[in-house]
């Protein structure tokens, strides 16, 4: 019966290379997404984390996602909770959406503050000098960006001041007040990000910035409580995506082993009918068709995730800011939703192939 599978997969080549590829492009679709989309979540929360901060004190109602609250905050606040008696450090910050050449979020931030919550490690040139002046990590810089080159930001001409490790808020950081200026918003932040003396004060720092008059309802929450709401299930149309893209995949991928398996039993009728008058049983007419869809799957799931390797190292060389992480676990759920849509599509073609009378299929012209 082995050798049967294969002779018949070898017999129509170009079929079988295609129902392999279809389920190759199915398991890229679903790998590629989750991917993407757990790259930018994780690689967000990684540099979220690396600011240094025990505290981000945020406007009331404001989005725990960075870049989507606007900038509500007064500046002047940074100094009134810089001066309560638990709080070290009280850096303001701005955060937008930056679009051009890619999705990002932008920082603009006071550097004496920032960089005190925790320093910037500089691999080239210092600290920003001038109202255009710009600090970019060393992923950025991969795109080919020295000290003192030009990038523009929001249409804006900036010099490259320094270059500094990644992981420490955003891959662009530029002064406060230039950015406030360049979106409207003067003398405003996004968030206020807080160092405490010491962590076992954290919950003594919420308790005094509440009872600081005006500031009852503001958000204030410990970074380890915020960086935890980093979830796909909080992460704006992940979800709806992911079941989207895992959908379309999978009717794909039936109706491509469908139209293959259905086919294949109509071209072999007669030899369906000799099988069955030599003995074979349904269930084995069954496993032959089964067993052609098994090894059509699994050839196609290798080779879809040997493409979705390959997708990764693409968009690594043209887009060198642009993560893409594939957590382990999701290979074996992709193998699942290929092999699931595939034994769909190959269930009705089974059994059409197990109810043939064998009379009738060796009659059959």
């Amino acid at each position: 019966m082995n050798k049967l599978i294969f002779a018949n997969l070898i017999h129509r080549p170009l079929r079988s290379i295609i129902s392999v590829l279809a389920v190759a492009i199915e398991v890229v679709m679903i790998l590629s997404i989750v991917g993407i989309f757990m790259g930018q979540l994780n690689d967000q929360k990684d540099r979220v984390n690396g600011i240094g901060a025990d505290l981000v004190v945020t406007p009331p109602n404001a989005s725990f996602l960075a870049g989507m609250s606007g900038s509500p905050l007064p500046v002047k606040l940074a100094p009134v909770l810089g001066k309560l008696p638990h709080v070290a450090v009280a850096a303001p910050v701005i955060t937008k959406f930056e679009m051009s050449g890619g999705l990002s979020i932008l920082y603009g931030a006071d550097f004496a503050t920032y960089d005190a919550l925790k320093p910037f490690t500089f691999l080239a040139g210092g600290p920003p000098k001038g109202a255009y002046d710009a600090i970019v990590d060393d992923i950025f810089a991969r795109k080919g960006y020295h000290v003192g080159d030009t990038v523009q930001i929001m249409n804006q001409n900036f010099r490259i001041s320094g270059i500094v490790e990644n992981g420490k808020g955003g891959r662009t950081v530029i002064p406060l007040a230039t950015m406030g200026d360049m979106i409207g918003t003067p003398d405003r932040a996004s968030v206020i990000y807080l160092k405490a003396d010491d962590p076992a004060n954290i919950q003594t720092i919420i308790e005094e910035i509440h009872a600081t008059p005006g500031m009852a309802n503001y958000g204030v929450q410990p970074m380890e409580d915020m960086l935890s709401q980093y979830t796909p299930a909080r992460f704006p149309g992940f979800n709806l995506a992911l079941n989207v893209v895992i959908w379309i995949a999978v009717i794909v991928g039936f109706l491509v082993i469908f139209q293959s398996m259905y086919t294949a039993v109509l071209e072999r009728t007669r030899e369906i009918g000799i099988l069955k008058s030599m003995g074979a049983s349904k269930a084995a007419i069954v496993g032959v068709v089964l067993g052609e869809t098994g090894l059509l799957t699994t050839t196609g799931v290798a080779l879809g995730m040997v493409g979705t390797l390959g997708v990764h190292v693409l968009l690594g060389k043209l887009f060198p800011t642009f993560p893409f992480v594939l957590p382990f676990a999701w290979l074996g759920k992709g193998a699942l939703i290929a092999f699931g849509g595939s034994l769909c599509g190959a269930l009705y073609p089974a059994w059409m192939a197990a109810r043939k009378d064998p009379i009738d299929a060796l009659a059959y012209e």
